[in-house]
């Protein structure tokens, strides 16, 4: 069982990493930041449909402030999804802002309702944390998925990935008669496989979705990250594969019945294969956000050591012996996940 044994350490957005979210984009003036959602004046629990206790509070304003801020997060939003086209806000409205203080982000999620026909989205406002913004960029870069986000100052600005929440579909979907089980075990196995090649850790059931797309005879299905604060920080090897979780035992079961060891490598294989010719497209933008990451603190020197220590061991080397840096380590497991096979468990 994977564990991670304390709350992740904050680091602060460095002035090179800072010019690389100017230069693609990813930095903008906020009309409204995390500290001015801070002002609440009072929460209280939100429950999901069923009566459950969803870990978010509602909070609530005094009515100046609402009005504010009602105002200025619709901007937000427009920044984030028209590129700050406001010729729409007049109609937008932020009717709901929930918090949660479980996990490292203590986010804030925005609910903006369309008021000429009630339809709703979210985003979130978290605190900018320098590995967190490392982790989104990778996965914009490397995954099948794009992903849109904004950072102003100590605030982040993320959008909404819909799907349904891992442990929601394992513990609700998973036994369902016209689930096609087959698919979820070939797409868990390659979510796997993305997680580890970037380094990517904590993929509890709670920190992904499950994307279910109709096809003409049956579904398509996505594992997708929602969580990036765990990008390259612990040590330990096994916290960068899903496969390892408790909440994941029954996914994992799954694919071990389902899929023999020669279909689970080709899966693998695949999947890395996507990952090389994604590299090669955003090769220029990838060595750039590289060459920061290199120098950029974003862990301990002693998880730093023990992670070059365990991929030694599991790729029969001593290339992470020559890493300086957590940024270093990514690099060298991405060359060694790419350009040489990985030794089985």
């Amino acid at each position: 069982m994977t564990l991670i044994s304390k709350k992740k350490i904050h680091y602060t957005i460095s002035k090179e990493l800072r010019a690389y979210l100017h230069e693609y984009d990813r930095e903008s003036r906020l009309p409204v930041t995390y500290r001015d959602l801070l002002r609440y004046s009072g929460s209280f629990p939100l429950m999901d449909r069923n009566g459950r206790d969803t870990l978010w509070q509602t909070v609530f304003y005094e009515p100046s402030t609402l009005v504010e801020l009602s105002a200025g997060l619709a901007e937000v939003y427009a920044l984030l999804r028209t590129d700050g086209d406001l010729s729409f806000t007049d109609h937008l409205l932020a009717d709901r802002i929930d918090y949660c203080q479980f996990g490292n982000s203590n986010p804030f999620r925005v609910r903006i309702v369309n008021q000429l026909n009630d339809n709703y989205d979210y985003f979130y406002v978290k605190q900018a944390d320098a590995s967190r913004v490392y982790g989104l960029e990778l996965e914009h870069l490397l995954s099948p998925n794009r992903i849109n986000y904004l950072v102003c100052g100590d605030s982040l600005i993320e959008e909404h990935i819909a799907g349904i929440p891992g442990d929601d579909f394992i513990r609700d979907h998973l036994k369902r008669p016209h689930l096609n089980q087959v698919r979820i075990a070939k797409e868990f196995v390659k979510f796997n496989e993305r997680c580890f090649a970037r380094l990517l850790g904590d993929m509890r059931a709670y920190n992904y979705v499950i994307i279910a797309t109709p096809d003409f005879e049956d579904e398509q299905y996505r594992v997708r990250s929602i969580d990036f604060d765990q990008q390259s920080y612990e040590g330990k090897k096994n916290m960068y594969l899903p496969q390892f979780f408790k909440d994941n035992r029954k996914v994992v079961q799954m694919c071990s019945q389902l899929l023999k060891t020669e279909t689970i490598r080709q899966y693998q294989a695949e999947e890395r294969t996507l990952i090389a010719r994604r590299v090669r497209l955003e090769r220029y933008r990838l060595k750039a956000l590289m060459d920061v990451m290199r120098r950029d603190e974003t862990s301990t020197p002693e998880k730093t050591a023990q992670l070059k220590q365990q991929l030694n061991q599991h790729y029969a080397t001593t290339a992470f012996d020559r890493c300086r840096s957590m940024g270093d380590v990514v690099h060298q497991n991405l060359k060694m996940m790419l350009l040489a096979r990985p030794r089985p468990e």
